[in-house]
């Protein structure tokens, strides 16, 4: 494994899962042999010749239930296949939106744990054979309060988020610190060419190669937009002095949980030198609410 991080997905659609998880910065950092994936189907763990994986719920109701054994033995060959691969531990994951809410402080931990593999259990229809969860499950996460019809995309929203995580896997290690959630806030603003767009000019500010200014710029704007539209974040954090005073002047002009579209500049001291010009684009990076399930 020379060290990879793996995961592996019990689903009913592993070529969705696998092709997805080829593009971007987790097809990259599969390809630099950061973290590896398996996809396992649970109907090829059926004991019918219909390959059956799901059945009516007892005590009636709409859809469908996943049977309990087809994803028992599905989640047994995962976990011998990385015990076999040298993995020392695993942990098995359920995406429900009956389970805790995914912080990025969870997704750190998880990708940490670089020893520890990870088997994602996928679902679909109306939901899993509790006996299944209760036996086989150690966690359950939740992405967030919607509909999807499947665990496959949460699980991929999961693996994306810890393979950012891993080192070696951004072209810039900076972006990773630098991201929303990761100091509590969410991100500030960010420009690029041309200058003027739409008759709307970048903040001057970031053209004036004042590194201090600018660092003091986007942490008041990152404060900003975490006051405006997530003010419970706000709440959870211990905010230094300089933070106290920028949001002392946030609070007087913002309001809690209403979004501003403006990014304002605050007053600059101390010299510029000159313009400092961003470099080209450069791409960076919820689940279910009742999903069917995930």
């Amino acid at each position: 494994m020379g060290g990879a991080k793996r995961i592996d997905v019990v689903t009913l659609f592993p070529a969705m899962v696998a092709e997805a998880a080829k593009v971007g910065v987790t097809g990259r950092a599969a390809e630099r042999g950061l973290w590896a994936l398996r996809c396992w189907n649970p109907r090829d763990c059926a004991n019918d010749p219909h390959r059956t994986v799901d059945d009516r719920p007892y005590g009636g109701g709409p859809g469908m239930v996943m049977m309990a054994g087809p994803l028992a033995a599905s989640l047994d060959l995962a976990r011998r296949a990385q015990a076999g691969d040298g993995v020392s531990s695993t942990r098995t994951i359920h995406l429900t939106p009956a389970g805790t809410p995914l912080s990025h402080a969870r997704v750190a931990e998880l990708a940490a744990r670089r020893d520890e593999g990870l088997v994602l259990l996928a679902g679909r229809y109306e939901g899993i054979d509790e006996r299944l969860v209760e036996r086989e499950v150690d966690e359950e996460i939740a992405i967030g309060d919607f509909v999807v019809s499947g665990g496959e995309l949460p699980a991929l929203m999961l693996i994306d988020a810890i393979a950012r995580q891993l080192p070696g896997a951004l072209n810039d290690a900076q972006s990773a610190v630098e991201e929303s959630f990761v100091a509590g806030l969410l991100d500030c603003p960010h420009y690029t060419r041309p200058e003027r767009y739409e008759g709307v000019a970048v903040p001057e500010v970031l053209l004036s190669g004042n590194h201090e200014a600018i660092r003091r710029w986007r942490l008041e704007q990152a404060l900003r937009r975490t006051w405006e539209r997530r003010p419970g974040l706000i709440e959870g954090r211990v905010l230094t002095k300089e933070e106290q005073g920028m949001l002392a002047r946030i609070r007087g002009d913002a309001v809690p949980g209403r979004q501003s579209r403006k990014a304002t500049s605050p007053p600059e001291t101390g010299t510029t030198s000159g313009r400092e010009h961003p470099p080209g684009p450069t791409s960076g990076p919820n689940n279910a609410g009742r999903q069917e399930p995930t």
